[in-house]
């Protein structure tokens, strides 16, 4: 997408007639610093004096590289340039991802009367938005429309996507968008030079500039909806194929509103375990369905298809080590990473509690370690500790495929047991608001939504899960209860030390005593 204010709305700009002033926010792995020294390079190349500085932010997405680049013509006698950007005084700015272009706007570096904004709009996830239980990610569009209000030009499209597809980094494309906004007075042919004379990655990084520089000058295409995929078809043995097959014919058999949850979460169930488990989970979904209504649509049934499912795939240490030895997983990586064609080093980093330990323990034995306080310290000690696994080497690999190879022993298991209890626990109590609060039973279902993850993770949501349930039973004879237990749901979701949690149970304390 390419916005440009008309000609009489755009006051002259004293930049562009004397230094030009330049401006890259960029996080590790993007480039940032290639760019920079494409543009300075090119500058130089065609008779500009130039300066480039960088004020370095914190690796790891929590912060990003502000580059900055000034040029001034050969005219321009003994420039004196700035080492940072300053609000205002910017004429061009390079976001390497959305979110950084709306930093750059809330700084002040892009100003209607002279800034071209360059920005790819997709997304790579700040620890803050990660770090959020529920959906932390920020609003791309509030950032878009701020854009278009706060910039002169504005180029944005998927810079990212281009330099993939060309085998490149986002920093050749961001380049060749550079050179299609036509903010810098150079022609194409120069900025291809800059990046031939850095030979490194040259034919790639032309292809990306290429992208980049079309989508400058042509905005994206709109794309055809990809196609779904449709699942794969189950293998294995005839004995499991029937057995599998038996199980779809009873999900064909379910109303079709629930069937759209059912279908997938049979698949999932499965393959945690075998058809004997999917059997279970269709057995405990036709006791939910067998006291739900048509009337009502079902929609009971329906988010008991995808929450049960949920509650049976739990990620205990057999379920975290079959994930990490797919070649799924193996595959995805290299895709991302775009190694298919170079060597890479897979480290996985593990970090066992002694609850996992004792989870994986006969159920009666389990129980008996982890009720003792000397055990469960001997535990502690022997494997509370982080360990990096070269998943990429046959010893690393070979442990994890073995460990996940015991989904044969997790029925037997501690952590099975404690887990079918208290899915049991939740169903009842879901169910015991029938007939009387639909809504209720509806509310209480959708709360299994909290347990996810693995260690910690899993305990949070546990711990959150059990207040939400006792705020739940405070509102249970309340016209409004489903509302407040929403409230409650949401409140859990906002933020990781359950703040939010607490003050909403505060209020239901205030009125309920």
């Amino acid at each position: 997408m390419t916005i440009e204010l008309p000609v009489a709305a755009r006051p002259a700009t004293s930049g562009l007639q004397g230094v030009i002033k330049l401006a890259v926010l960029a996080v590790g792995g993007q480039g940032g610093g290639v760019l920079t020294n494409w543009i300075e390079a090119l500058a130089r190349s065609q008779g500009y004096s130039a300066q480039a500085t960088s004020v370095a932010g914190v690796a790891q997405r929590t912060g990003a590289t502000i580059y900055y680049i000034e040029m001034a013509p050969g005219s321009v006698a003994q420039p004196v340039f700035s080492l940072a950007p300053a609000p205002g005084d910017v004429d061009v700015m390079i976001a390497a991802e959305m979110m950084e272009a709306g930093r750059a706007i809330l700084r002040g570096f892009v100003t209607p009367d002279r800034t071209t904004l360059i920005a790819s709009i997709h997304r790579a996830l700040a620890v803050s938005e990660k770090m959020v239980p529920g959906d932390g990610i920020a609003n791309a569009d509030e950032v878009r429309a701020a854009a278009e209000t706060a910039a002169r030009k504005l180029v944005m499209a998927d810079m990212d996507s281009a330099a993939v597809r060309a085998g490149s980094v986002i920093s050749a494309s961001l380049f060749g968008a550079l050179a299609g906004s036509g903010a810098l007075p150079f022609p194409r042919s120069a900025f291809e030079k800059a990046i031939r004379a850095s030979g490194k990655g040259v034919e790639a990084s032309l292809r990306a500039f290429a992208a980049g520089f079309d989508l400058a000058e042509q905005g994206e295409r709109p794309e055809a909806a990809p196609a779904m995929e449709a699942p794969a078809e189950p293998q294995g043995p005839g004995k499991t194929l029937r057995a599998w097959n038996a199980l779809a014919a009873r999900v064909s058999q379910l109303p079709a509103a629930v069937q759209e949850m059912a279908v997938p979460g049979l698949r999932k169930v499965a393959d945690f375990q075998d058809t004997a488990y999917g059997a279970e989970y269709l057995d405990r979904l036709q006791g939910v369905l067998d006291r739900d209504s048509a009337d009502l649509g079902y929609e009971l049934s329906r988010e008991a298809a995808k929450y049960i499912a949920n509650a049976m795939v739990y990620d205990d240490v057999i379920r975290v080590a079959d994930l990490k030895t797919r070649s799924s997983r193996f595959g995805r990586i290299e895709s991302q990473m775009g190694s298919q064609d170079k060597l890479m080093t897979l480290t996985d980093y593990l970090h066992p509690r002694a609850e996992e330990i004792a989870g994986l323990l006969p159920a009666r034995l389990g129980a008996r370690v982890e009720s003792s306080p000397k055990w469960m310290a001997r535990l502690d000690r022997l494997f509370n500790k982080g360990r990096r696994i070269r998943t990429d080497s046959l010893r690393g690999f070979l442990m994890l495929y073995l460990l996940g190879g015991l989904r044969g022993w997790r029925r037997r298991s501690l952590r099975h047991a404690q887990e079918q209890a208290h899915l049991d626990q939740w169903l009842d109590a879901a169910l015991g608001h029938l007939p009387q609060c639909y809504g209720m039973a509806i509310e209480v279902i959708r709360c299994r939504r909290l347990i996810k993850g693995y260690s910690d993770t899993h305990a949070r949501g546990h711990s959150k899960f059990d207040k939400v349930m006792q705020g739940a039973r405070m509102v249970a004879t309340r016209e409004d209860g489903p509302q407040w237990v929403a409230r409650l749901r949401e409140a859990a979701l906002q933020d990781e030390t359950g703040a939010a949690l607490d003050g909403a149970l505060k209020t239901i304390r205030s009125f309920a005593a």
